[in-house]
């Protein structure tokens, strides 16, 4: 039987990167992202909302131009040029059924080079043949397709099932859920319950992958970055979105919260961060 640890402040606390007096853009990473489309657009600016507010040196949007013009309305600080990439982020707001070819052939591009790369959303059908250290982020539906697209079966709802899948893949599982499920294709599996029920709702996905992008970088600007560091920095991503979502929401001990949007959750990683560090 497969048993998640559970994950903690002070584990996040110990995979954070915070700045020194030598630190520069590019030393503290270079996030790049495929995220949003004409269809989603909002999902573009969310995932650079992440990036940007979990730490990033550098949040890279490449897309289309009207997306990128409304990412460069809410981030000005965004570049939106071709360069320097340390990890990236891809397939949040996204449809796998309107992806243009040229599209596929750059997505598949990043997934067979050497930066990590966060997968959500419309970019999960693209893992089989990936060769770069990966992090997928499914929530529940996408997580079965998954499963299926690797050739496995049976229930997909318990632990033990994210586990199976990261070792199939070869890279790190993040399933979203009320409990995040994290593993490594060794077997590590990690359970974070920082959140709270306000984060269902639509875009705070988004923002967790963007999030990831910007931690995962940061630590690839040090040098490469192998599959079990990958899944304790999904895990401080998803415990800093957790923890997040509660400040946004006010929930505080008996204090039920109250209804939050995406951009709120955004809006709190950095105090999230800052509460991470004080455990």
């Amino acid at each position: 039987m497969t048993v998640a640890r559970e994950w903690t402040a002070a584990d996040t606390a110990a995979v954070l990167r915070v700045p020194t007096g030598d630190a520069h853009k590019y030393s503290r990473g270079v996030v790049g992202l495929r995220t949003g489309s004409p269809t989603y657009p909002g999902a573009a600016v969310l995932t650079a909302e992440g990036a940007a507010r979990a730490g990033a040196g550098m949040v890279r949007w490449l897309g289309d131009a009207e997306v990128a013009r409304l990412v460069m309305q809410r981030r000005p600080e965004v570049v939106t040029t071709p360069g320097r990439v340390d990890a990236w982020a891809v397939g949040s707001g996204t449809d796998p059924d309107a992806r243009e070819p040229g599209e596929a052939a750059l997505l598949r591009e990043i997934l067979v080079g050497d930066a990590p790369v966060v997968v959500d959303a419309g970019a999960l059908d693209l893992v089989a043949d990936a060769t770069a250290p990966l992090i997928v982020t499914p929530h529940a539906g996408e997580f079965a397709k998954l499963r299926a697209s690797l050739g496995l079966d049976g229930p997909a709802e318990d632990v033990g099932a994210v586990a199976e899948t990261a070792a199939a893949l070869g890279g790190v599982v993040l399933r979203k859920g009320s409990e995040t499920v994290v593993a490594t294709p060794s077997g590590v599996v990690r359970a974070v319950r920082a959140g709270t029920p306000w984060l269902a709702t639509a875009g705070t996905g988004d923002v967790l992958a963007g999030a990831l992008g910007a931690l995962v970088a940061a630590a690839a600007a040090e040098g490469p970055v192998g599959a079990e560091e990958l899944g304790a920095l999904a895990a401080a991503a998803a415990w800093l979105h957790g923890a997040a979502g509660r400040l946004a929401a006010g929930v505080d001990g008996e204090a039920p919260g109250h209804p939050i949007t995406a951009l709120d959750v955004a809006e709190h990683l950095p105090a999230a961060f800052a509460l991470a560090l004080s455990a």
